[in-house]
This record gives C-alpha cells, structure tokens and sequence, in this order.
C-alpha cells in the first residue's frame, strides 16, 4: 500500500492507531488460544496503548527519571523514591490491564496467559520500565502461595487491579507490589556465592521469621511494597524470604537504598543497591531451598522477557514501516526501493516469528499436558535467549531506517533502542539461558525428544526444517558434558526450528517458505536483510501490519 506524502518530505509521528486491532499476528494468537473473551478488552487496551496520551505519557516517564531520598528533612531515614506522574499513570494503566494479576486471579478462563501476553507485548511497545514491578507482582504470586498465612493475607491486595502508589504499611494499602532481590556485587548470576545472612527470630503468624544482613546489587524497583529475597540461614545454601519495605508493627524495614543505578535505558523504572541493616523477613518454603524456590518466580519473568522483547520487535517494525511508507528518496517512497523492501520484508519475518515464539509459548503456560510442560521447561530459556537478541538488531536496523532522523531523542527509536538490551541481562544474560538450556535437558532427557518429535511432526512438508531436527536429535543425543561449548549455537538452532514450526502451522505458506529458505541458508545470521527467502516483500510487510 502506498502512503500519502508530505510536502516537505517529513514523515508524520505515528499516533492514535489501535495496537491490537493493527495487529493480525498477535490477535490470532490470542483468538487461537481460546481467549476470545478478552479480545473486546484488548481492542480497547488496544486504542489505549496507541493514544497520542499514552505515547506523551511514556516519553515523560523516561525523561523525568526517579529521583533518591535517603533521609527526611528532620534526617530520619526514609528511603523513598520519588516518581514523576507520568510514572504513576504506567503503573496506572499496567494494573487496570491485568498486568501484575490476571494469569492467576483469572485462572479458570481460557487462554488467559495468551490474553495476558497480549498486554505485556503492547504494554511493552510504549512504557517498558513499568512492566518490571508489574510482571514481578504477577511472578511472585505463585511463591507466596508456599507460605498460605502470608498469601491469605496478601491475596487481596495482589489481586485488587487500582495502582496504589501511597508509601505506607502494606496493610493499609489496596493494592500492593512485589520485586525480587537476588543477586550480589561479588557473584552476579551465581547466586550460589551470595554472603546475605539470615538470623532465625522465632514463629509469627506468618510462620519462621529472620533478621536479614548483607546487600543486594541489583534490587530493581525499590518501591515495591515488598520483595523476595535469598539470603542464607545456615551452610546448607540460601533460603527465600518475603521483605516488606514496612514491617508488620508499622515501622520502616530498615532496607537502606545506596544509590539508584544510572542505567543506559529502562530510565524511568528505578534500580538499586540496597543494604539489609536485620531487616524482618518471613520465610518462603523450605529453609535452605530458596534457589529453586525463587527460580519459580523467574520462570515467569523470563516468559515476559521474551514477550516484550516480542513486543520491542514489533514497535521497531512498525515505526520503520510507517517511515518507509511517508519518506521519499531518488523519487519513490523507501518502501518501493527494491532493497529497503528486502530489509523491512526480512524484518517483517523477525517479528512475526518472535510473535508467534513468545505468544505460543504464553499459551502453554495454560497446560499440564506433557508437550506443553515439555515445552516450557526448554523453550522458555530457548525464547527468553532468542527474542532478546533479535530485539536488539532489529532495533538498530529500524534506527537505521531513519537514517539521521532516528539518531535523535526527539524520535521514537533512541528510547527504544537503549530498552532493547534490558532484557538479554535482566533474569540471565544470553549465557546463562543457554546453559539453562542444557541443564532442563539433562535434568529431564525425555522432555527434548518429545518436543523434537513434535516438531518432526508438523515439518512433515518442509524437508529442510526436518534436516535441522533431525541434526539437534543428532546434538541431543552426546553426552551433556560435550555441549556446553556449544550451547549458543544449539540454542539459536532450537529457536529457529521452533520458530519455523509454528510459522508453518500459523502463517502464509509463502511467509513460512520465505523464513524456512532464508534462516536455514548456508551463512544466514550475518545481517538483517540479505534475503527474506525470495518472496514478495510487499506482501510479507502488509500480513505482519493491517492499517486502515
């Protein structure tokens, strides 16, 4: 389809379009998953998101960034951070959508991860520092339920869908958040060297209470109501624990924040170093299992990842394609310039695969059956790893689009640009979902061969993604030992043949043929827009973006 353009050349700012309804890939999935019962929702989530309001809001919510109090003006510690509105409005609209609540607090509805993935992948494309307090409340949810006096207690207040943005005790609040405090200046990721301390204080209605002493180096979100935290009672290994930021008498936990991260984007949502001084803390499940107890709650988180990663892809598509589509050069629109057609085609393919990887995956997270648990314990890593990555190229390609004019901050791409990477580092850089990869393998050997068996099934039509099958069934059989040096590739693999799959089942034939021909080509992977398969590139654009 062909834009009209302006005069001087200038392409219009891309505002007031609904998110969803634009959206073929996303409302499919959703529809796919039996979600209907939300998509009328989604559609006015949808207007929402799309907003000229919303777009102001979240460029004022990045550019007014979290400010530190330490102490009072009468120099009591007091610890608080301080948000534009612009912030409390993202928070606002996250709550109201679902985003902290809904997988749970609508458990019996069909499709209902679909239909919370679908907020996140739009929430995600406009304010992305909010989704990190949102998706760690709806995270922790499952985890606080090992504990059922606390959960009993906090049910109410996790469910309520009004942000409450009063820093006061828990108890007299309608709504609450919780984050996640784990890893440590000395180890990172290896969480294993963690030196936090829990001393035992005795039982409380909530169950084992502890005093906490140590840090944490990155404690993002430190508004939350109350995070879970690791720290160790003993040589056994570290335990998990719920830390409110008000203890239960009414007092301030004393969890000193040291200074706010300057971070390289996610500016409006505040990240921390905080020091625990015996702060009060309550015990989550078993003492000395907090590890695997708080993993949990990162499953979930890294589900996110990949689906605002998803939704990072798609907002650099778009804005690319809204750009081609008004900007001429050497007399014709960018989008009839054979090779700008090949890089947006080719990205128009990135986007949907991502799509269709993180929303498929949501949709399983709704299922017990032996697939889908298969499928979360390997692709969930698989995704996180994949759509992260690809969100940071696609974002630069899309950057590049604009030429100059999207290497200024008063566009769109700068912001989303600096967001890309938050994902690829936060809950596990790309090397420790690889690993994770190999360790959900090994930990269940059956799991891989059942999703590699469903794979072979549905590329009974395409021979070369049965090649690539047959060669992970072929990687999959070694030794683990052999493959941790080889843990990226396999990775990158496994996404790509999941990816292709649900292409085949989901897609045009001649989208499926176009990702099929092009990412299994001898030397794919160099650079965005080498090939998109040799299919039609206008018509891979306009299946991915449906404008009126």
């Amino acid at each position: 389809m062909t834009a009209s353009i302006a005069s001087d050349n200038q392409v219009p700012e891309l505002v007031n379009y609904n998110v969803y309804s634009t959206d073929p890939v996303l409302r499919q999935a959703v529809l796919r998953a039996g979600a209907q019962w939300h998509d009328a929702e989604l559609l006015r989530q949808g207007d929402e998101y799309g907003a000229e309001a919303s777009l102001r809001m979240a460029e004022d919510a990045e550019h007014y960034a979290p400010e530190l109090h330490t102490h009072s003006p009468a120099g009591e510690r007091i610890d608080a951070v301080k948000f534009h509105p612009s912030w409390h409005e993202a928070m606002r609209i996250a709550r109201h959508n679902g985003m902290t609540n809904l997988p749970f607090a609508l458990a019996q509805q069909p499709g209902v991860w679909a239909a919370y993935g679908a907020t996140l992948y739009m929430h995600a494309q406009i304010e992305s520092g909010s989704t990190c307090p949102s998706t760690m409340t709806k995270a922790s949810i499952p985890v606080l339920q090992r504990n059922r006096a606390l959960f009993e207690a906090l049910w109410p207040k996790l469910r309520d869908t009004r942000h409450d943005p009063r820093d006061i005790p828990a108890q007299h609040k309608h709504s609450i958040t919780v984050g996640m405090g784990m890893t440590e200046k000395q180890g990172g990721s290896d969480v294993r060297t963690n030196t936090t301390r829990a001393e035992p204080l005795g039982d409380g209605p909530w169950g084992s209470e502890f005093a906490i002493t140590g840090h944490k180096w990155f404690f993002s979100a430190p508004m939350c109501d109350a995070h879970l935290v690791l720290a160790k009672t003993d040589e056994r290994g570290a335990s998990c624990f719920y830390v409110p930021r008000w203890r239960p008498d009414g007092s301030k936990n004393p969890i000193h924040i040291q200074r706010l991260k300057d971070k390289v984007g996610n500016r409006s949502n505040s990240s921390s170093e905080v020091e625990f001084d015996g702060a009060w803390g309550v015990l989550l499940g078993e003492e000395g299992r907090g590890i695997p107890t708080i993993i949990e709650m990162a499953t979930y988180t890294r589900l996110d990842n990949a689906l605002s990663s998803a939704g990072f892809i798609r907002r650099a598509l778009v804005q690319a394609l809204h750009y081609a589509r008004h900007r001429v050069a050497f007399g014709k629109p960018l989008v009839e310039q054979p090779l700008m057609a090949e890089l947006l085609a080719d990205m128009a393919l990135e986007s949907q695969a991502a799509t269709l990887l993180a929303m498929d995956l949501a949709a399983r997270f709704d299922s017990d059956a032996a697939l889908d648990l298969a499928w979360r314990r390997i692709v969930t890593p698989v995704a996180k790893f994949w759509n992260c990555k690809r969100a940071v190229a696609i974002t630069a390609e899309a950057m590049e689009v604009f030429g100059g004019n999207g290497y200024v901050e008063s566009g769109p791409m700068g912001r989303l640009f600096r967001e890309a990477p938050v994902n690829s580092i936060w809950e596990g850089s790309g090397n420790v979902m690889c690993l994770d990869v190999l360790r959900a393998v090994s930990r269940n050997p059956e799991d891989v061969f059942v999703l590699l068996d469903h794979l072979d099934a549905v590329a009974t039509s395409a021979p070369m993604l049965q090649a690539q099958v047959q060669a992970l069934r072929d990687v999959f059989s070694s030794p683990p030992a052999q493959l941790e040096a080889q843990a990226r590739r396999i990775t990158q693999q496994l996404a790509l043949c999941v990816q292709a799959a649900l292409m085949l089942q989901y897609a045009s034939a001649q989208a499926a043929q176009a990702f099929i021909e092009s990412r299994f080509a001898t030397g794919w992977g160099v650079v965005v827009g080498a090939t998109a398969g040799g299919a039609n590139a206008k018509t891979l654009m306009e299946e991915v973006w449906t404008v009126a």
